[in-house]
Order: C-alpha cells, then sequence, then structure tokens
C-alpha cells in the first residue's frame, strides 16, 4: 500500500509538469533556462520553498532540533528579513537590467573575469556542497523509511549508495528534459505535498500524546523540556565553549543577515525563479509569499524534532540525523507512508534539479557562450546546458557518500561548507550595489581574500569563534580589502545601470505593508519564543 501511494503520487506530478509544458519551446535560451520567463507570484513561492526546503532540513534540521532546541530557528525566520529585502531593492534592480544570471550582472558592474571566477565558484559549490548533502541526507530518509537495504538483500550502506544513485539519475532526468519550467512546475505541486505530509508528522504526534487533543499533547511536550523551546541561546559565540555554541544569539548582528541576504537576494538557484518572472509585481508576490512559509515553515522542520525528544530523550544525540526517520516511522500510518516518500522525493529532486539547472544556466551562458563559442546557436546552448547538466550530477552522485557522519550534524556541515563561497561573492555584489568606488580590481581582491581567509580561520586554526562570526568578520574585512585595493590601484570606473525594456517594473501595490507585517511578525516571534 505505502508503495502503491508512492507511485500515484510521483506519476501524478511527472503527469501534471509534462502536460503543462506540452506547448512550451524549450530549445530557446530564455525557454529553458528562464521558463519563457513567465513565472507568477504563486509559482515563484512554490518553487523557493521547494528549492530551499529540502531533505537535508527536515533530516539535517529536524536533528539539530532534537539535540540543541529551537535555537536554530533563526536559520529560518530571519529568511522572511532577507526576502523583504530581495522584494523592495535587488528584484527591481535586476528585473530592469533584463538579467539571466548573477555573474552576468558582475560583467556589467565589474568585468568578465570577476563574472567568471564567481560562476566558477557558484558551480563547485553545488556540486561539492549542497547537491552530495541533500542525496545523502534523501538516501537516509527513504533507507530508514523504505528499508531499501533489506528488500535488496544488501548491506545498510550499499542501500543509501543505491538510493542515492537512484533519486540522482531521477532529478537529471527532470532538470536536463524539461529546464526551468519543469522545475518550477513541479516545485509547486510538490511544495503543497510537502506542507501537508510535512505537518502530519507533528500533527499525529501531538494528536497522539494528547489523547486526542494537539494542544494537549505540544503542552505535554513543553513541560517535558522547556528549555529545548527557547530560541535565544544562553551559550556564547565568542571565548570558551564558542565551538559548542550551535547558534549563538549574537550571530543574528554578524554573520547571518549577509548569509541571508545572499542565499534570498543574490544565489543563483534561487533568484532564477524571480529572474524568470512575467513581471516585478510577480516576482515581489514571489519573494514576499515564500517570507511568510519560511516563518511558518519550522513547524515542519523544527518541531518534529522537540517531539522526537520528548519520545526518544537523548538516546541519539550521537546519531541526531536519523532521528526524523524514526520519528516519521513512530508516528505515519503504514498506508500514508508512500505519500510521505514521495513528498520527500519530489523535495529532494526539486533542490537537485534546481541546482543543476541554475548551474547549467551559469556555465552555458557564462563560460562556455563567452569563451568557447560566442557564436553559438540557443538550440546548441541549451544542448550544452543538458550535458553539463549531466555531468554535474554525475559529480554530485560520487561526492554524495561521503559526507556521512558529520559531528555536528549535516545541516551544520552544509553551512558550514557554505560559507567558504556565499561570504565572498555576497560583499562583492553588495559593494557592486551600494560602493560605487569598489573596482573590478577591488572586487577580485575581495573575492580572493574572503576565499582564503575562511578557509584558514576557521578550517586551518580551531579559534574561539564561532563559525557565523567568522562570516560577520569575514564581509567586513573583504569590504575593506576592496575599498583599499581600488583606491591605490585602480581608478573609478562610472556604472550606469541601464533599463533592457524586457518586463513590467510596476511594483506589487502591497508590497511595502506585507513587508513591514513580515517584519513585525519576526520581531514578535522572538520577543514570544526568547522568554520562554
Amino acid at each position: 500500500m505505502a508503495f502503491l501511494t508512492f507511485i500515484l503520487f510521483t506519476g501524478f506530478v511527472a503527469f501534471y509538469a509534462t502536460y503543462k509544458l506540452r506547448r512550451d519551446r524549450l530549445d530557446t535560451q530564455d525557454g529553458y533556462f528562464l521558463g519563457g520567463r513567465s513565472l507568477t507570484g504563486i509559482v515563484i513561492a512554490g518553487s523557493l520553498l521547494l528549492t530551499n526546503i529540502s531533505t537535508e532540513h527536515l533530516v539535517g534540521m529536524n536533528g539539530s532540533a532534537y539535540k540543541n532546541g529551537a535555537i536554530i530557528i533563526a536559520w529560518e525566520v530571519t529568511s522572511a528579513l532577507a526576502l523583504v529585502v530581495g522584494a523592495l531593492y535587488f528584484a527591481p534592480k535586476y528585473l530592469r537590467m533584463g538579467l539571466t544570471t548573477i555573474p552576468e550582472y558582475l560583467e556589467k558592474r565589474f568585468d568578465g573575469i570577476t563574472r567568471t571566477l564567481v560562476a566558477l565558484l557558484l558551480i563547485i559549490s553545488f556540486v561539492a556542497t549542497l547537491l552530495p548533502i541533500v542525496l545523502y541526507t534523501g538516501a537516509l530518509n527513504i533507507e530508514a523509511i523504505f528499508e531499501i537495504s533489506t528488500l535488496l538483500n544488501v548491506s545498510r550502506e550499499q542501500g543509501i549508495v543505491i538510493t542515492i544513485v537512484t533519486v540522482g539519475t531521477l532529478g537529471a532526468v527532470y532538470a536536463i528534459f524539461g529546464g526551468l519550467k519543469m522545475v518550477a512546475y513541479t516545485d509547486t505541486i510538490n511544495g503543497f505535498g510537502l506542507l501537508v505530509a510535512g505537518l502530519l508528522v507533528p500533527i499525529l504526534a501531538l494528536l497522539s500524546i494528547g489523547d486526542g487533543n494537539m494542544l494537549g499533547g505540544l503542552e505535554t511536550v513543553f513541560q517535558n523540556s522547556p528549555d529545548k523551546f527557547n530560541v535565544i541561546s544562553n551559550e556564547p559565540g565568542v571565548g570558551e565553549g564558542a565551538r559548542t555554541a550551535i547558534l549563538p544569539f549574537e550571530v543574528l548582528f554578524t554573520g547571518l543577515m549577509v548569509n541571508q541576504l545572499y542565499f534570498w537576494t543574490m544565489h543563483q538557484s534561487i533568484i532564477q525563479r524571480v529572474l524568470g518572472a512575467v513581471n516585478l509585481k510577480e516576482a515581489q508576490k514571489g519573494l514576499l509569499y515564500t517570507g511568510l512559509l519560511k516563518i511558518l515553515v519550522p513547524l515542519i522542520i523544527v518541531l518534529p524534532g522537540l517531539i522526537a525528544f520528548y519520545y526518544f530523550g537523548d538516546a541519539y544525540y550521537e546519531d541526531q540525523d536519523n532521528i526524523y526517520p524514526l520519528l516519521v516511522k513512530k508516528v505515519m500510518p503504514l498506508w500514508l507512508t508512500g505519500f510521505f516518500v514521495a513528498v520527500m522525493m519530489g523535495a529532494i529532486l526539486s533542490t537537485f534539479n534546481s541546482a543543476l539547472n541554475s548551474a547549467a544556466t551559469v556555465f552555458s551562458l557564462g563560460i562556455f557562450k563567452r569563451y568557447i563559442n560566442t557564436n553559438i546557436s540557443e538550440l546548441k546552448l541549451v544542448r550544452i546546458g543538458k550535458l553539463t547538466s549531466a555531468i554535474l550530477a554525475i559529480g554530485a552522485i560520487a561526492i554524495a557518500p561521503f559526507v556521512a557522519n558529520a559531528p555536528e550534524g549535516l545541516y551544520q556541515l552544509l553551512q558550514e561548507l557554505n560559507g567558504i563561497f556565499f561570504i565572498p561573492i555576497a560583499s562583492v555584489i553588495i559593494a557592486g550595489f551600494l560602493f560605487p568606488k569598489v573596482s573590478a580590481t577591488g572586487a577580485k581582491a575581495g573575492l580572493v581574500f574572503g576565499l582564503f581567509f575562511y578557509v584558514i580561520l576557521n578550517f586551518g586554526f580551531e579559534v574561539e569563534l564561532h563559525f557565523v562570526h567568522i562570516w560577520g568578520l569575514e564581509f567586513v574585512l573583504n569590504i575593506i580589502i576592496m575599498h583599499l585595493v581600488s583606491y591605490f590601484f585602480t581608478k573609478e570606473v562610472k556604472f550606469e545601470m541601464k533599463d533592457s525594456g524586457i518586463l513590467d517594473l510596476k511594483p506589487w501595490k502591497y508590497a511595502k505593508p506585507f513587508s513591514v507585517f513580515l517584519v513585525l511578525f519576526t520581531v514578535i516571534l522572538y520577543v514570544l519564543l526568547g522568554n520562554v
């Protein structure tokens, strides 16, 4: 029965997306890489949520919440603040320029070498960090629920590898043959499926704990360990103990917001949906709707971890990334597990094929067309994009089994590795918009300095400083380095942002009121849960 519901839901998603794309042209640059610039707010929001929320969240964040409590909620709710900035500041600028990729902006603002360096870093970050961890956490979930190793009579490790190869291949097929619009449509359906299935886990658990009374169940879980619900950590982020403080409250004011700004307003796999919007109004809707969803998402990726502590205590502290599959098996009826795994599969595929599509876009338009064949036809360029997706998928599948056994959990590992790429790129893009005196030479100097500074300080030395604080310090130093190099070694170059005339740039009339609501909602949440 579980396998039947899995097949039915997965088949429906594939059929719906294929049906919606039946008349679309996928052999053109905009058609394949940007969905024909036709995405609406709801589709953008659904796709953004699913591109972001995947098994590294369901498995990794719930595992971290189980062990460390609700303090890790900061990764989610502060996203709303970054999405407000994206909707009001960055989206109008990106759409006005008619961008296809973020590196394209860097060429307009700085030069081609800066664009190429960032493009290469983006591709490396996809293949070396995000994609392998998404595949591995997804395989953990599927193995734990369906017990693939038992069905195939192989070891658990072999079952996980088989699942990684299967899911990775399926994700590559979606990305290669459907382009961005296929990704966006499948994301939207899987997004609603994820919300339903993800909410079912805490709802069923709390109903069981409270003997049919969900609020009573929540009260019981809270009384069992009230300290787990506090969103403000008492552990310091500097000095003794800094390496064990999973997410000190102080990081909200140092590197965390730089990271959030980069991910939600500059990261290619995220912002590509915005660049594919039919107009500015729909782009702003998509970003702000996503902000609301991100504030509510902890009900799916944090609360289950707190409930798991009620059920299992600290028995799985050394194996925290397996706690979410264990909870699902405990509370989910057998006939629903197939639907649940289908949604998990959708979440894996969403993030996986989104990243592949974005990497293919960056390589095809930013590297191949620029340096290898400047006169390539759109049809051949799309073929290069498909080949790039295939090669990168193989690389990610090969790396995925090696990310197991992260000491602080897989989600924490992902964030630490992301810092290698996110903060240097963010500092260059932000400098491009805010500091007109920063030159191309200064930008490259900041990019290189930031990379080495973070790697050496966070991975080379055991410094008594939380890695998110290092992000904040790195960002400030990058900006200083860029200004100094620009002042002493180059002349100021004027940059004029031109209107491409491609899209309607009339803003959504509710964009500012909705933004104020999101900011207030975030602050109130911290005030309420910070005094638990």
